[in-house]
């Protein structure tokens, strides 16, 4: 099964850029597949055991485990564990970022926002992970509750949080690179016509490579199919029109990308547990828009 991926949706809003997601109660086994963002990202697990990949590092974490994700590293999160709990806490780095330009701005701030810095994604250290644990706990307390003052509140704790990684100097360096590109750019790509036909065909021809290669390459990288990464891109597409619109569910097919209707509806049904019908009467209060 492959979950909602909460991508080319803004996390947070303009005036609070800051957004968590607590993922929980899942009925089967689940991927998020492999995205990135500009956002900086906190993996916080609860309970259970979660698989993480990260700029192509895996990493399994359990109860209490802390990940980060920088700002545009590749990275997806799967489990087969149904009683895994985490959360994820999303917010850009100049949230945290001072308008002047002294040596905290020069030397860490700027130079993590433009990629030159990295933090190691992994807080191994059990100490360290015991101290920041409760911050994160009450950041997330707080934005539950809507508290007043919640923006300056999170954002000392985040100071904060930070504050204790950087007591550990081997948990950031300049950052390294790798093959991730060819990654982003197949993605990319993938992203910008799959909502007409694409088969691995068009994709070989793109990159000057054979379909076997494309083929073996999704599944060692990004741990799932061509077809399936397809089909979730289109679901995704499908499940935000079902909210936002009052088009037909054969109109909403055509233009996720399904050509078959009542393949459509299956597929749709085995993600989200609904008809696409059902799904859209159960929606609260959606935001209706007219062409």
């Amino acid at each position: 099964m492959i979950l909602e991926l909460k991508e080319n949706t803004p996390h947070g809003t303009k005036e609070y850029p800051y957004d968590q997601y607590f993922i929980h109660h899942v009925r089967q086994t689940f991927q998020f597949p492999v995205h990135w963002h500009d956002e900086f990202e906190i993996i916080y697990i609860k309970q259970g055991l979660l698989h993480v990949s990260i700029h192509e590092q895996d990493y399994t974490g359990s109860a209490g485990s802390i990940f980060l994700v920088n700002p545009r590293e590749l990275h997806l999160m799967d489990s087969s564990d149904l009683s895994v709990a985490y959360y994820t806490l999303l917010f850009p780095l100049e949230f945290i970022s001072f308008q002047s330009i002294d040596e905290l701005e020069t030397t860490l701030f700027q130079p993590l926002r433009s990629g030159q810095l990295v933090f190691e994604h992994a807080i191994s250290d059990t100490s360290v992970a015991d101290k920041l644990c409760p911050l994160l706990e009450e950041m997330i307390t707080m934005n539950q509750k809507d508290a007043p003052m919640r923006q300056i509140g999170t954002r000392i704790l985040l100071l904060q949080f930070f504050q204790q990684i950087l007591e550990i100097p081997s948990l950031i360096h300049p950052a390294l690179g790798n093959g991730t590109n060819m990654q982003k750019e197949l993605l990319a790509f993938i992203q910008s016509c799959y909502t007409d036909k694409i088969t691995l065909q068009d994709l070989a021809r793109q990159f000057h490579l054979s379909e076997k290669y494309i083929s073996r390459y999704f599944k060692e990288h990004f741990y799932l199919t061509f077809s399936d990464y397809v089909n979730h891109l289109r679901l995704t597409h499908a499940k935000r029109l079902l909210e936002t619109t009052e088009l037909s569910i054969t109109e909403i097919a055509l233009r996720s990308g399904f050509s078959n209707v009542s393949y459509f509806i299956r597929t749709f049904k085995t993600c989200y547990g609904n008809s696409p019908l059902k799904y859209r009467k159960a929606v609260p209060s959606r935001q209706l828009y007219t062409k």
